[in-house]
């Protein structure tokens, strides 16, 4: 299969093409713009900006890539959105390149569903084999881990880290960070429990799963302060892979305070 342009189109000579890409009618894209082998761009898609999509990436009618970040203080510097493989890109969604102040880069994985309506945010990093569901939306500066899942009209505010395999419910804001593997639901989200179906999803060993929730309740109930519970998990699961990707979550500095439970 050879690459295939619709007459309709507008592509830039500039732009580096594959092999076997696809462009549909009616698409634009511009001078600066990298797509990788077999990306297909199904009709009147946009992408702009010094945006590079890689192989095997399914772009669906009507998104918008790599167009200017939705930030004042941005200045028309040469930043970048990069876009991994085998993605499914579904219709509406946008992404923007990052800013000075951010690093200069919005990256997206691998393998990742951005269903009808999701945006990504400038200087966001999405990890790889997220679900974002319709209309999820990432503020600037969002970091979100490997497996993550975004229900329905949520909304994560800029700055917020969310860990792997972490779900948040439908129609939920998220204001501060999400422990790795929590489940996160409400107006104004709060943490409900460990993502367990997440886990059994992806084959976690049961008797990983069961050190993670004991951990999980020790963590986030009694008296002490949540430093001294952190080490009190930590000296009780020193060899437990999930708890110390929790752990280590807590570990980082960030812009924002913790998602706790109610």
């Amino acid at each position: 299969m050879a690459t295939s342009i619709h007459p309709t189109a507008l592509v830039d000579p500039a732009a580096r093409l594959g092999e076997d890409v696809s462009i549909g009618p009616f698409c634009v894209v511009g001078p600066a713009v990298e797509l990788g082998d077999r990306v297909t761009l199904h009709s009147h898609v946009v992408v702009e900006g010094r945006t590079r999509i890689g192989e095997g990436t399914v772009v669906f009618p009507f998104a918008s890539l790599g167009h200017p970040p939705q930030d004042l203080k941005y200045r028309g510097e040469p930043s970048e959105l990069v876009i991994g493989r085998n993605n499914r890109i579904r219709e509406h969604v946008t992404m923007n390149p990052g800013t000075e102040g951010g690093g200069m880069l919005t990256s997206v994985g691998d393998g990742g569903l951005f269903m009808v309506g999701v945006h990504v945010g400038h200087d966001c990093r999405v990890g790889d084999g997220v679900i974002f569901a319709n209309n999820a939306t990432l503020g600037g500066h969002v970091v979100v881990g490997d497996f993550v899942v975004l229900g329905g009209l949520s909304a994560v505010h800029q700055f917020v880290r969310i860990g792997a395999h972490a779900m948040i419910g439908g129609m939920t804001g998220v204001e501060a960070d999400v422990i790795p593997f929590g489940l996160v639901k409400g107006e104004r989200g709060h943490l409900a429990g460990l993502n367990l179906v997440g886990l059994e999803r992806r084959g976690f060993p049961k008797e990983e799963v069961a050190a993670l929730r004991t951990a999980f309740r020790q963590l986030f109930s009694g008296e002490r302060t949540l430093a001294e519970r952190r080490e009190q998990v930590a000296g009780s699961f020193p060899d437990s892979r999930l708890v110390s990707e929790m752990l280590g979550f807590l570990d980082e500095r960030t812009h924002r305070a913790l998602t706790l439970p109610r």
